[in-house]
């Protein structure tokens, strides 16, 4: 059974979720320009990149290929670039880190702790990121707030500073699916035929690392298949989280297109 046809299933108001990510996705692209997509190639980011399209607004989209994909996710970018005709920028970690990571701890560090887990990721995806969001603005995520716990917080844009060469940089980062249910992320792949990671089909919410992502079984968590040996409070690599492993608090808005926004807060240059 394909995944469309076994959670396609959008809410009731879903027409209305989807006008208004589009009108978040213009108004953040014209307040936050240059803008990005950071993309996991997961179902939701392959969302982001059709909503892009359709909003017809100005965003670059990057993937950080970890060097441990599994090979279905990494040919969905191919397939971004010949459907949408763009050019995905690829961020890879520094190979000699990489390779020094490895030889000190083993292929299997990841399993032997939660801080080699974490060194392992930061080195990854962290590192690239930054990177990858030099000179940006604003970066888009396919985050939502139904995907688990530690984002039930997850705010439509959240103002973030961080530092570069000494000097301060403002970011804001934009969720446009953050009140998107999974039936209304496969229900927009389904109306619109968005390409997807066919591990999807073998129940694979979602999708890291191959050897920290594996399928869940009935009644699991939808992220029961990541880092699957820690514990559920563990289950961020650090790319969505406060240094304390959740997001911020609702506080009062400075900006408000029509989303909720939160205030600035530090991230690791």
């Amino acid at each position: 059974m394909s995944a469309t046809s076994l959670y396609a299933q959008p809410s009731r108001n879903f027409p209305k979720k989807l006008a208004h990510s589009l009108a978040l996705l213009k108004s953040a692209a014209a307040a936050h320009a240059p803008l990005t997509q950071a993309s996991s190639l997961g179902a939701e980011d392959m969302v982001v990149t059709q909503l892009i399209q359709d909003a017809g607004i100005d965003c670059s989209v990057f993937v950080l290929d970890t060097g441990m994909l599994h090979a279905e996710t990494v040919a969905l970018i191919a397939r971004i670039e010949e459907r949408y005709h763009l050019k995905v920028a690829v961020y890879r970690p520094d190979a000699a880190a990489a390779l020094a990571f490895v030889q000190a701890n083993g292929d299997d560090a990841m399993y032997k702790s939660l801080d080699l887990r974490k060194q392992c990721c930061h080195i990854r995806k962290m590192e690239p990121l930054e990177r990858a969001l030099a000179g940006s603005k604003g970066w888009l995520t396919g985050l939502r707030r139904e995907q688990s716990s530690a984002r039930a917080e997850v705010h439509e844009i959240e103002q973030q500073q961080t530092r570069s060469n000494g000097l301060a940089i403002a970011r804001a980062k934009i969720n446009p699916l953050a009140d998107w249910t999974w039936g209304d992320v496969w229900h927009y792949i389904s109306l619109n035929a968005v390409p997807y990671n066919p591990l999807h089909d073998q129940f694979f919410p979602s999708i890291g690392c191959a050897p920290c992502t594996r399928a869940v079984s009935l009644g699991e968590d939808f992220r029961a298949g990541r880092w699957w040996w820690e514990q559920e409070s563990a289950k961020e690599c650090g790319l969505h989280v406060t240094a304390g492993g959740a997001h911020e608090t609702q506080e009062p808005a400075v900006f408000k297109p029509a989303a909720s926004v939160i205030p600035a807060r530090q991230i690791a240059a």
